[in-house]
């Protein structure tokens, strides 16, 4: 039995500017990875680098602007090879973007999936505020 996370939250900006945060590595790293490379196509490889012994790819599976943007895990921890992730993007009619974020595929219920999610959780509480209100949280203060 496979295991997964979801997440949904709703963030006020616009579809555009939540999607840029999703998918360019320029705004990635101000709430999730040290640094990013990557080419917004699909079949391109992202590179979410944390620090040397986290230096993570991914492939891009599905990318359809300002709607979904959808990665396979490559190269990473064997918990999170076989994995995928996503984040799902829809205007609301109050002018809120709702985030529908999913990462399946996890082999086991362990410690590491655990916390994942966990940290899932706080790094989406900073994607909201990044495009909410411009707060950076410094690298070394994510989860």
């Amino acid at each position: 039995m496979e295991h997964s996370i979801y997440h949904d939250l709703e963030v006020r900006g616009t579809i555009e500017n939540t999607f840029k945060a999703i998918t360019q590595p320029e705004h990635l790293i101000n709430w999730w990875p040290q640094k990013c490379k990557g080419t917004l196509e699909e079949n391109q490889e992202y590179n979410f680098f944390f620090t040397p012994e986290y230096d993570w790819y991914g492939k891009v599976v599905k990318i359809e602007k300002n709607k979904s943007f959808h990665i396979k895990m490559t190269k990473s921890d064997p918990d999170w090879d076989p994995t995928s992730f996503g984040f799902d993007l829809e205007e609301s009619n109050n002018g809120t973007v709702q985030l529908k974020f999913w990462h399946v595929g996890w082999p086991v219920c362990n410690h590491h999936f655990r916390r994942s999610s966990f940290c899932w959780a706080i790094l989406l509480k900073g994607l909201k505020d990044y495009v909410e209100h411009g707060k950076v949280v410094p690298f070394e203060e994510r989860e």
